[in-house]
């Protein structure tokens, strides 16, 4: 079993802001899969249900962002799921909008709904990070996350909000380490004539992020997923 956790606060005044994109995320995984996250247990919003015949729980946990790890380590242990197989979608500064990346384990980095999660379970579990840009100059980070998506970052956020749950389901169904070599790839740039003649390496060639270590053995397979939904 996994448990798919997105951070977020509870209520119709944080709905559209940028701090509640796990929020978001969730509920497309939801609906993909025909779940309705809409029973309370242990803190939480929370839906049973499939992916592609993989028992999944999602869940959205309504103590605001700062107390996530509660009902997210009490569902984890009620269900007796490990924390390499638990995944938490949050929002993150750190990436340009529009930015996903899965990352196993590692530090918080101030995120304080990471913090709290990290007294609660082992922080070896996924994450799926989904990149907000940091606030313009003079702009409080708090105030910026705490704010709606900007009308163009509103026009682009379905697009943002597909590859995430995307993600979450290359995760599930072909596993962290492939799920990573797939989706974490960045562009390769094109080499000019001279260096594809020259036997030296492209410095900027596509390297998976965060993968140091990660042999590539697979990729997501679209067509299992689809297969599995219909």
């Amino acid at each position: 079993m996994w448990l798919v956790v997105g951070l977020g606060n509870p209520g119709a005044k944080y709905q559209d802001t940028r701090h509640n994109a796990g929020f978001l995320v969730v509920d497309e995984v939801a609906r993909r899969w025909g779940m309705s996250a809409g029973k309370s247990q242990l803190g939480a919003l929370r839906a049973r249900g499939d992916i592609a015949r993989n028992p999944v729980v999602v869940a959205k946990p309504q103590t605001y962002m700062n107390r996530s790890g509660g009902p997210a380590g009490a569902l984890q242990r009620f269900y007796g799921v490990a924390a390499d197989r638990v995944v938490v979608i949050h929002d993150e500064l750190d990436l340009p909008f529009g930015t996903v990346r899965i990352k196993r384990g590692g530090g918080h980095g101030g995120h304080n709904g990471l913090r709290d999660l990290h007294d609660e379970i082992d922080a070896d579990f996924v994450r799926v990070r989904v990149g907000i840009s940091r606030p313009p100059p003079g702009c409080d980070a708090a105030a910026y996350v705490l704010a709606d998506f900007s009308k163009g970052e509103r026009e682009a956020l379905p697009r943002v909000i597909d590859r995430c749950a995307d993600a979450v389901e290359a995760i599930v169904t072909d596993g962290v380490t492939n799920a990573m070599n797939a989706l974490n790839v960045r562009p390769r740039r094109p080499k000019a004539k001279a260096e594809q003649t020259s036997g030296l390496d492209d410095p900027d060639a596509s390297v998976p992020a965060e993968t140091a270590g990660d042999a590539t053995d697979g990729a997501p397979n679209p067509a299992a997923i689809e297969a599995a939904r219909s």
